[in-house]
């Protein structure tokens, strides 16, 4: 336990069947300010989209040893090497809200986070989610963000539900192509 923590794994760690060995999907963010996201998984393959927000979170819904397939906060998809995506978490605010002192929309707000705007995210709890930028910091009801899970979205945490996004059901690239050769005949 103590190396995992030392290598900076997050909490729900686990070993999924992923060539990375972590669930699929799960959110990450761009590394750097520039990153090209390509049609496929090699520099070969034509660059669609060119991302310039360092932060930006992406959610990876799948993967190979160096290629992650990722969604961006407006569901458009697209392929970017593993190295300029890293495990630090941000949000992308999809309703105008406030930043709260406390997990409660009666307590003071300490700032205001318009549509569009990038905080780094810190924890959640019970349907909300602290995030900090540029020293502010404050609670946000998690619905309104891009970039929570759903049990860090709902109000009443399940008991019974991992603390991260499960393994069951995760999938690499790999496994997709395959099982789509399988229903084609190919």
């Amino acid at each position: 336990m103590t190396a995992a923590l030392a290598a900076g794994a997050p909490a729900w760690a686990q070993t999924c069947d992923t060539p990375s060995g972590q669930p699929v999907p799960r959110f990450v963010t761009l590394k750097f300010s520039e990153v090209r996201g390509r049609i496929g998984p090699s520099t070969s393959h034509a660059v669609r989209w060119e991302y310039r927000r360092q932060g930006l979170p992406v959610e990876i819904v799948a993967e190979t040893s160096d290629w992650r397939r990722v969604r961006d906060p407006l569901g458009e998809e697209s392929w970017m090497h593993r190295r300029t995506l890293s495990g630090r978490r941000a949000v992308h605010v999809v309703q105008e809200t406030g930043l709260h002192t406390r997990p409660d929309v009666e307590s003071p707000e300490t700032a205001r986070a318009e549509p569009g705007a990038i905080l780094w995210l810190e924890r959640c709890r019970s349907g909300w989610c602290r995030l900090e930028s540029d020293g502010v910091r404050g609670w946000v009801i998690a619905a309104y963000l891009w970039g929570a899970y759903a049990h860090e979205q709902a109000a009443t945490p399940d008991p019974d539900a991992p603390a991260g996004p499960p393994c069951n059901g995760a999938r690499s690239a790999a496994q997709e192509i395959a099982e789509a050769q399988d229903v084609s005949g190919l």
